[in-house]
């Protein structure tokens, strides 16, 4: 399986623009530039797209670890925050800190912290990413 995605850029750094795409139409055209990255300026940012991508995927991992487990989640609610860093020759993106709140009726927390382990070790998207990724779990029961 193969997924595509496209940005399209003008301008130089600071005073340039952008446009993001997705193959799904998902994002068409969406506005990124420096000002939606560094200023809080409306329109997205890489960062904050590999946010919702690790959000998303962790998720999905966490629901089939869960079934594997003979669980059901009745919701699964994942945030992600994205750590950009001024390194020595540009910026990394160094951490990703997941927040997981889960509702899943006559869960064992033993078996839900294994699922979620191998959820945020096993989403392909946390496999991508060499930043380190913390998660805070919250089952409710």
């Amino acid at each position: 399986m193969k997924k595509t995605a496209s940005a399209h850029w003008q301008g130089g750094i600071k005073d340039g623009k952008g446009t993001i795409s997705t193959e799904s139409g998902v994002l068409k055209d969406s506005p990124y530039g420096f000002n939606t990255r560094f200023e809080d300026k409306p329109g997205t940012n890489p960062e904050e797209l590999i946010g919702a991508a690790h959000a998303g995927c962790f998720s999905m991992a966490l629901s089939k670890e869960l079934g594997d487990a003979g669980m059901t989640a009745e919701s699964i609610d994942t945030k992600a925050q994205v750590t950009l860093d001024k390194v020595e020759g540009g910026f990394e993106i160094s951490a990703v800190h997941l927040t997981l709140r889960a509702k899943i009726p006559g869960a064992e927390r033993a078996a839900f912290e294994k699922a979620v382990e191998a959820a945020k070790t096993g989403c392909p998207v946390s496999k991508l990413l060499k930043a380190t990724i913390t998660l805070e779990g919250i089952l409710e029961a």
